[in-house]
């Protein structure tokens, strides 16, 4: 009988702990978010989980339709704490956004694809559709971020560098490509939302363009806010020809010679490139503008008096194979482009010049980096 008692009375314990044990355990974790999320139809679904939110709002990069960068557009929140919001329709290409969550930016938490800027880091999707820069089934280069030290500014600094397929197997020298980019990004920027990597693949590929080396460098020379901050053009010139154009000339197996130099930026990046350019214009053969021109060019004449020597050079206009100007016709630098392209022509430079549609935004510069580039060393 005591036998019994002691084995019911262990038992008993062995089902109290074990009932204890099942009370005590965690619950389940909710299942994974899903974000991005690209439908077949090109809407974009992002979400966030955010039990505790009380309002959470999408930001983009300009590029969204209906999507400020500044302010926000609403999530809505389902019962499960779950923030969501549908982006219907969107053209092909590369999309940067964030989330304010009661007011505090964050990157999407899913999403492991990021672009940075000059200041902050943005989530990154692609919505495929545009064979010109999709991920094709080509040979494909590579994209190298490189470290340098800057005797210009007296600090390590970081470029991209595309090299094009074959480069590590080959002896081959290659044309070189200066591509910069517009104001409050930085060098990550073509090769992530601008998808240069990918356009070059595919332009090669294809036989529109030559094999060729790309350098994407850093334009600013600070953090916008910070000492020094804001566009800073001297700057990224002087540091430009003193130390990135030697790097890679003395780094990369590059073809020298202006025939096989060409440089072209988008917006604060295309007046660098002028400044560049027509600072040493023996040196260049192809010089390409996006959406932009000499800022300030519609009130003063300082630029053209500036640069006069160079900009009436009989001989360096000889051996110049291309100067090339697009500009949308919503943006808001196209008089700027207009009174720069009409400044060139008055020197006597044959510029070509194509506007485009649309205004500000990465959905054309992808396209003028695509029109530019099979230009090239021809």
């Amino acid at each position: 009988m005591g036998g019994r008692l002691s084995k019911l009375l262990a038992s008993s314990l062995i089902l109290g702990i074990a009932s204890s044990a099942l009370a005590q355990a965690p619950a389940a974790p909710p299942p994974p978010v899903v974000s991005p999320e690209i439908g077949t139809d090109h809407n974009v679904t992002l979400r966030l989980r955010a039990p505790s939110a009380e309002r959470v709002e999408l930001v983009s990069g300009g590029d969204i339709p209906g999507v400020p960068m500044q302010g926000g557009l609403p999530l809505a929140k389902g019962a499960d704490g779950v923030f969501s919001v549908m982006l219907p329709a969107l053209a092909a290409g590369a999309y940067r956004y964030r989330f304010t969550v009661d007011g505090v930016p964050t990157s999407d938490p899913s999403n492991p694809a990021t672009s940075e800027s000059n200041s902050n880091a943005w989530s990154l999707f692609y919505v495929p559709g545009a064979p010109f820069m999709d991920t094709q089934r080509v040979a494909h280069g590579s994209i190298s971020e490189v470290n340098y030290f800057s005797t210009a500014l007296g600090r390590t600094r970081r470029m991209h560098v595309y090299t094009p397929p074959g480069y590590e197997k080959s002896r081959d020298a290659y044309p070189v490509f200066y591509l910069l980019h517009g104001a409050f990004d930085g060098d990550d920027s073509w090769p992530t939302v601008g998808c240069a990597g990918f356009i070059i693949d595919n332009l090669i590929a294809s036989g529109a363009a030559r094999p060729m080396i790309v350098v994407m460098p850093d334009g600013h020379t600070a953090r916008f806010g910070g000492a020094g901050g804001g566009l800073n053009t001297a700057d990224f010139v002087r540091e430009f020809t003193a130390d990135i154009k030697p790097y890679v000339e003395s780094t990369y197996r590059i073809r020298k010679g202006r025939a096989a130099t060409a440089i072209a930026g988008l917006s604060m990046g295309g007046a660098q490139t002028l400044d560049i350019a027509f600072g040493d214009l023996k040196s260049y053969a192809y010089v390409g503008v996006f959406s932009s021109g000499v800022f300030g060019i519609e009130n003063n004449a300082d630029w053209e008096s500036a640069h006069r020597a160079q900009l009436d050079d009989a001989a360096t206009k000889r051996d110049l194979k291309l100067v090339w100007f697009s500009t949308g016709k919503d943006d808001f630098l196209l008089g700027t482009t207009k009174a720069t392209v009409a400044m060139l022509e008055k020197h006597g430079f044959d510029v070509d010049y194509e506007e485009s549609t649309g205004g500000h935004t990465w959905i054309n510069w992808r396209e003028y980096l695509a029109k530019f580039t099979p230009q090239l060393f021809r």
